[in-house]
């Protein structure tokens, strides 16, 4: 296989990236690496086509004396017994403007990837090379001089540090005054109407709440409420009342008036 990335940086930076084992693994796309294992170590999810395939291996980068790197690598499917192994070489060639990276070499796979039609898995490994490169190309550069200033700072001759500064004295806080008896004397302000009605509702409900002790629940449920909350029954009319009252009354002077009237004149004739 042969493919080729271009890049907007200079040659240097990508050289100082891939002699950095950490900086290599940041760059492999979707890369989880296990605790305890080497850098360029660990899981990657692959998606060829509509499936996804997660193999688990290793990747090695060495520096050839011709100034190209070798890159090396096996990995097995997490579950199945598939595995793939490459042998890249990477050749750095200044261009205008950055740097074209060209990869050669061979890939060998077998398992789930082999059954894949190969236009699939050639565009997958050629989006896979464009994105390693490219996070290599981002990848910050380290500052040369913040590290040669960490050992000047740790060289330091005792003699030029400044001496520290003598804790100040402590100062005892003045006493605080006591307070005068006139305060003390000073009798509670009374309670505020507010307060009296809270009060008022918390005793109404705990005398509530003993009300029930006792009870069933379906005496509770049916049983009227009391106190605050109990229903005002309408007020009856004195009036209607009054009247009923007088009328009976009069209406039997009224008929015994009748009857004797009636009985007198029948004596007359």
């Amino acid at each position: 296989m042969e493919h080729e990335v271009f890049v907007p940086v200079q040659a240097e930076r990508l050289r100082e990236a891939l002699a950095d084992p950490v900086r290599v693994a940041r760059a492999v796309p979707g890369l989880q690496q296990d605790a305890g294992t080497p850098p360029v170590s660990g899981r990657l999810k692959v998606r060829v086509g509509g499936h996804t395939i997660t193999y688990r291996g290793t990747v090695r980068v060495t520096a050839r004396d011709d100034g190209s790197y070798a890159v090396e690598g096996d990995a097995t499917e997490a579950r199945g017994p598939g595995t793939v192994k490459l042998a890249l070489v990477l050749t750095l060639t200044p261009s205008d403007g950055g740097t074209t990276v060209t990869i050669t070499g061979t890939t060998t796979a077998d398992g789930r990837v082999a059954d894949l039609p190969p236009d699939a898995v050639s565009a997958t490994t050629g989006r896979l090379l464009n994105r390693f490169v490219e996070n290599l190309a981002e990848m910050p550069e380290t500052p040369p001089a913040a590290a040669e200033r960490e050992p000047e700072r740790e060289t330091e001759p005792e003699a030029e540090r400044a001496p520290e500064a003598e804790p100040e004295a402590e100062v005892e806080p003045a006493p605080e005054a006591e307070p005068s008896a006139l305060f003390e004397e000073e009798e509670p302000a009374p309670p505020t109407p507010s307060r009296v009605n809270r009060e008022d509702a918390v005793a109404e409900a705990a005398h509530a709440r003993r009300t029930m002790i006792g009870r069933s629940a379906e005496e509770v449920d049916h049983a009227p409420p009391r106190g605050r909350y109990a229903p005002v029954p309408a007020p009856e009319t004195a009036d209607a009342r009054a009247t009923l009252r007088w009328a009976a009354p009069a209406a039997a002077v009224a008929l015994a008036s009748a009857i004797a009237v009636t009985r007198a004149l029948r004596k007359r004739r």
